[in-house]
């Protein structure tokens, strides 16, 4: 699936708010935190306890989660390896366009292709995008399966799933790993918190 530019005649507009003045209201950093993992890792678990936290911090934060887009925004696409690249360049463009307003954005996909997620990293500018590699062996996955699909997948009634029967390239150059086989949830976002405190990210 292509992203050319098909209209014509188009000219970006800056906005007059700029993105400083919206972090010094708001009194921290617009920023995305990405997510990527096999189904199964924890990815969404971590976003939703990563938002709640931030949220009672006094940061302006929502989750992007890779279900929730499909019902409305991707409600196009289906898991092709091209409709897999195109899912997460629209939503590495929504990502953007929230970290420019100043929001902590935290996404949760699986995002298989390395390519795809250094394609998002290269609309953001520097620092702004928080690749978190959530680790977590096949084996694990399949032991927890909240939704079944691995089941499904071994059966050979979901084609082209990450992990059985479609890749999963792990990232080579992620800020930070964290590992949930053996892991607990809030051991991991303890992690994760400590990584955005330090790095300035909670603060304007």
């Amino acid at each position: 699936m292509s992203a050319e530019t098909k209209a014509t005649n188009i000219v970006w507009h800056e906005t007059t708010v700029s993105k400083a003045e919206r972090e010094s209201v708001n009194g921290h950093r617009g920023f995305t935190v990405w997510l990527t993992g096999l189904s199964g890792s924890g990815k969404s678990t971590l976003a939703n306890m990563l938002e709640k936290t931030l949220w009672e911090r006094g940061v302006r934060s929502y989750v992007l989660d890779g279900d929730n887009v499909r019902h409305g925004l991707n409600k196009d696409l289906g898991f092709s390896p091209d409709d897999r690249t195109e899912n997460i360049r629209r939503i590495g463009e929504v990502a953007a366009l929230f970290t420019e307003a100043g929001v902590a954005n935290v996404t949760a996909f699986i995002s298989p292709y390395r390519s795809d997620r250094d394609s998002v990293r290269e609309i953001m500018k520097d620092g702004d995008f928080i690749e978190i590699y959530v680790a977590c062996e096949l084996d694990e996955c399949e032991k927890r399966d909240p939704k079944g699909l691995y089941k499904k997948a071994r059966a050979g009634e979901i084609p082209e799933f990450t992990g059985i029967s479609a890749p999963y390239e792990e990232p080579e150059k992620a800020e930070l790993v964290v590992d949930t086989t053996n892991q607990k949830p809030e051991e991991s976002l303890a992690v994760i918190v400590d990584f955005l405190d330090s790095g300035g990210y909670l603060s304007a």
